[in-house]
């Protein structure tokens, strides 16, 4: 969240099957729509307690209220998206129990695609096949995320903000590797003050189960206040083959053609083994063959890219937008009717979102009027004592030269 920002939004964009029949289309095409916005309600964090270590520790409080003033249409929009249930099950159940599986896709009248309401796809339904509730978000409202546990910075101003634990573990038990576990940086909403452009920041975000890195873009201006820009760069998804540090992200070689795939990243694991896929809205920085298998997808930099605004001398987080899709993936069976068409592996982009926040007016101003200023203040005395420094040395200097003089002249006579 950024530093007294105003609401902050998360804006949901959906993507829906266009083909007149996407159940029996083998190349699916898709559309996008929205916005369908939400405002984040960013409740006190609970639970607080201050550790003897200098670290304190907190709940942070979830759930989010739709705004229709700033959506495309109403939450009981209908869209054409992938079934849930039909992707995770085919996922979840081995090939010697898909016969078992075409019967309960038969006997419930299920499909690989289906019409929902944008409502229940994000916040669940009930599905007839599984017989219970489904949805992308559907534990979201009214949840927690954390345990948080963070450095308050008193004993060393450098680990300010940065996660010592989160959920009470140093590291995480996704990934099963002691690289890609790691829990590194803080959670982006601040960093250690007097950033260095030349060095990337470290944050940690449950939402892909992972710790990531951005590196400076550019100096920006926020209201008056000089911000550096910090972007995710294409190394993060990158596959194995270009960025070796992503080889323990890689689950699944079969899926991910051998762990050549770049632009997605499988957080099944952390899923509980659903067919989760996140990456960048429009599969940017990922492999053309994203976007062969599915088409009508168009990723931007400018767009697409998540980014974050960072007061240098603070390192408080002044603006960002989180932008990431959520993807499910199927594939093909000989036995399950709705896949028999299927050639390969699929990862079908179902929603990306958008998580926005900015500096507020009144906060800006009174950053400005109640920092900056005083840094200005403090820059132009050490200019005044330095330029004082100057000039009493070359008094000094210049007396030294002239008794210097008369004491050679006092010689001479």
């Amino acid at each position: 969240m950024a530093l007294g920002s105003e609401i902050n939004f998360i804006v949901c964009t959906t993507y829906l099957c266009s083909n007149s029949s996407c159940n029996l289309s083998p190349q699916p095409v898709v559309l996008e729509k929205g916005p369908y916005t939400y405002r984040i309600r960013y409740l006190p964090k609970e639970n607080i307690t201050f550790n003897p270590n200098h670290t304190a520790s907190f709940l942070l409080p979830q759930g989010a209220i739709f705004e229709p003033s700033m959506s495309v249409g109403s939450e009981e929009d209908k869209i054409t998206t992938l079934n849930l249930a039909v992707a995770g099950a085919y996922s979840l159940v081995p090939n010697v129990l898909h016969s078992v599986l075409e019967t309960m896709i038969r006997t419930s009248n299920s499909s690989l695609f289906q019409h929902r309401t944008v409502k229940e796809m994000l916040w669940g339904y009930r599905d007839p096949m599984l017989k219970d509730t489904v949805g992308l978000f559907s534990t979201y409202n009214g949840t927690y995320d954390g345990y948080y546990t963070v450095f308050s910075g008193k004993d060393d101003i450098s680990k300010v903000g940065m996660i010592d634990r989160w959920r009470g573990e140093r590291s995480l038990h996704f990934w099963n590797d002691k690289y890609c576990d790691m829990i590194n940086g803080t959670d982006a909403s601040a960093f250690a003050p007097l950033l260095d452009k030349k060095k990337l920041i470290y944050f940690f975000s449950s939402d892909i189960c992972r710790s990531a890195s951005a590196q400076f873009e550019a100096s920006l201006d926020l209201k008056g206040i000089e911000v550096y820009r910090y972007t995710l760069p294409p190394s993060t998804l990158a596959s194995p083959t270009v960025n070796p540090d992503n080889r323990c992200f890689c689950k699944n070689p079969k899926t991910t053609k051998n762990c050549t795939l770049a632009g997605v990243l499988d957080i099944g694991s952390c899923q509980d083994g659903r067919p989760v896929y996140m990456s960048l809205p429009h599969f940017l920085h990922g492999s053309p063959s994203l976007r062969e298998d599915v088409l009508g997808l168009s990723p931007n930099e400018e767009h697409h890219n998540t980014f974050l605004d960072v007061e240098p001398t603070t390192g408080f987080t002044m603006r960002f937008a989180k932008r990431i899709q959520v993807n499910m993936m199927y594939g093909p069976s000989k036995v399950i009717t709705v896949l028999k068409k299927v050639k390969d592996y699929t990862i079908f982009p179902i929603v990306w979102l958008n998580e926005t926040a900015s500096l507020d007016d009144q906060t800006a101003d009174m950053f400005k009027n109640e920092l900056i200023s005083r840094i200005r203040t403090l820059e132009l005395i050490q200019q005044v004592l330095l330029g004082t420094g100057v000039a009493i040395f070359a008094l000094c200097l210049i007396s030294y030269c002239v008794l210097r003089g008369r004491n050679s002249q006092s010689k001479l006579a």
